[in-house]
């Protein structure tokens, strides 16, 4: 016999609004149009960094540091690894001062516990962008 429940809003046991909500690895979300389900935890980014060259991360998830490698390459390693190397990662670079050429975020090396990256201008020699954004799909160990 299936259950379902409906309610407004879900708050901790003091009543103080906020709540934990614990989702099992198999949750699924109805696509927008509602013809499909989709499993939310696989929908999810497990790990995103916004950081600069010299190491200051302005913000993240499960990022534990990043490595300064040498001009334009760096090394962000994971607070909690992922179960393979076959993770998608998509990253971007940018450079404060206003100018007409492109940048490239090239993937170096991709592990469990981190990955690296260097950042260069279109057709050019490495670069130390003021901005390195990255974001990682795929399953967590």
């Amino acid at each position: 016999m299936t259950s379902q429940l409906n309610v407004d809003t879900i708050v901790d046991k003091a009543g103080s609004g906020g709540s934990n909500v614990k989702m099992a690895n198999t949750s699924t979300y109805v696509s927008d149009g509602g013809n499909v389900t989709q499993n939310t935890v696989q929908g999810l980014a497990k790990i995103w960094c916004n950081a600069d060259q010299t190491g200051t991360v302005r913000d993240s998830l499960n990022i534990s540091g990043i490595t300064d490698e040498g001009t334009g390459d760096v090394t962000f390693t994971f607070s909690n690894a992922t179960s393979n190397d076959d993770y998608s990662l998509t990253g971007s670079c940018r450079r404060a001062a206003t100018t007409t050429e492109g940048f490239v975020f090239q993937i170096h090396t991709l592990a469990t516990g981190s990955c690296r990256a260097r950042h260069m201008y279109i057709g050019q020699q490495l670069y130390d962008h003021d901005h390195m954004c990255m974001n990682i799909h795929g399953d967590l160990a």
